[in-house]
């Protein structure tokens, strides 16, 4: 059994080699912790911190927890974050990404993150992402195994309408290759 979150929350840490100094905050449950001192989790909390890039996202899940290819949960929100980082698309039994209030600014890195094939659950509201008139539908289409986007589960209807909008813009798109 995995215990509690690793939480890492509201630390004021910057890049993430700077939180594997960090002791992370004792929740309800009590932390299970290996002979190494590593977390038996698969959940990391990093939410309400100035985390501005991924680089070391890969290192600190190693540091803190016993199976870092078992992380399935990670909570990214409210950081200075403005790209997907390619190092998200490694996390494949991650089932739930929280990145919402951040500063993701392009729709189409969502795209990448069709790799991962639990993902059923993502927030990324509060991203400048957000404006976009075909947001939720860009993001339903390109993920299609969420079950829940923003809090709010996702319809059968709008997989439908999704499914829809992704081949009249990809028609669109490819004629419009064929003219130039």
């Amino acid at each position: 059994m995995y215990g509690a979150p690793v939480d890492l929350s509201f630390k004021n840490i910057i890049n993430l080699a700077e939180a594997w100094t960090e002791e992370p905050s004792s929740g309800l449950r009590p932390s299970k912790r290996n002979s190494e001192m590593k977390y038996e989790s698969r959940s990391l909390r990093l939410s309400n911190n100035n985390i501005t890039d991924l680089h070391d996202l890969q290192m600190t899940v190693s540091h803190f927890l016993v199976e870092p290819s078992q992380l399935a949960w990670l909570d990214l929100s409210f950081n200075k974050i403005s790209h997907i980082d390619q190092v998200l698309y490694e996390l494949h039994e991650l089932r739930v990404l929280y990145l919402h209030g951040n500063s993701i600014f392009i729709l189409s890195e969502v795209d990448r993150l069709g790799v991962l094939p639990h993902l059923h659950t993502i927030t990324l509201h509060g991203n400048v992402i957000e404006t976009n008139k075909v947001y939720r539908n860009r993001v339903i289409s390109a993920l299609p195994g969420l079950k829940t986007m923003d809090f709010s589960a996702v319809t059968r209807q709008e997989r439908v309408l999704a499914k829809i909008w992704y081949h009249s813009n990809s028609r669109r798109r490819a004629s419009r290759e064929t003219l130039h």
